[in-house]
């Protein structure tokens, strides 16, 4: 696995330790991308005394207002959740995701892993920016997760997952980055709304369910532009 292709992204932490421990897992395992999303005031005594040798990664770290723009360029990004979405999510457990994260950056893309607030989680919003969910088992009786300890998880299974890194495959076999996709969504459902098929004003499920269709087809950036061509003839014929 190409770990420098991989980020961990807090999204929201509240504790400056929160983000100091996840640091210090992260560098146990070898990685080192470190990827903060609205934090709080995190460089603090009690982050770095968390991070115990990994401040290099707490310094490093990269802030972004919002997680659509910190996983605009990724090829794959998978969402963490402690509970099951009442719109069924592609899901995988943390070693299955490690294969999976493990196969995509040998192929020289970039992947995200993305672990939400620690009392909420991650909104229905950030999850469809998500190609997958990521769920770790616990006890049934006691789910409660620090997201150290959820880091620490994925982080270990990444590094048992490590493979040489290999360039046999082209680049443009790659998912299309979020942000393609982002734009391409965008255009997709101008023209269902055009056509009277799709109502913003209500919209049930049908964004999350076209965007779990998107998600499990993973089309490249060359499948993306026939899509966006074809679209863009229908939206010629009804203008």
């Amino acid at each position: 696995m190409n770990k420098k292709s991989c980020s961990i992204v807090l999204v929201e932490t509240s504790h400056p330790g929160n983000i100091g421990a996840a640091a210090r897992a992260m560098k146990n395992m070898g990685l080192s991308r470190l990827v903060l999303v609205r934090p709080c005031e995190y460089q603090t005594y009690d982050c770095y005394a968390r991070a115990s040798g990994a401040e290099d990664i707490v310094d490093a770290a990269v802030v972004f207002d919002d997680l659509a723009t910190a996983v605009e360029q990724e090829t794959l990004v998978i969402g963490t959740s402690a509970r099951l979405r009442s719109l069924a999510w592609p899901q995988l457990n943390p070693r299955e995701c490690a294969a999976s994260i493990s196969d995509h950056t040998d192929r020289a893309g970039n992947a995200s892993v993305v672990f939400g607030r620690e009392r909420s989680g991650l909104t229905n919003e950030e999850l469809s920016l998500c190609s997958t969910l990521l769920h770790i088992p616990t006890a049934e009786d006691f789910s409660s997760l620090n997201v150290a300890a959820a880091v620490q998880v994925v982080s270990y299974e990444l590094m048992m997952a490590g493979a040489t890194v290999s360039q046999n495959q082209s680049s443009e076999e790659l998912p299309a980055p979020q942000q393609d996709m982002e734009r391409f969504y965008e255009h997709f459902f101008s023209v269902l709304t055009r056509l009277g098929y799709h109502d913003p004003e209500n919209p049930r499920h049908l964004p999350l369910r076209i965007r779990r269709l998107f998600n499990r087809a993973q089309p490249d950036r060359t499948e993306l532009q026939v899509l966006r061509g074809f679209f863009a003839a229908i939206d010629k014929k009804i203008s």
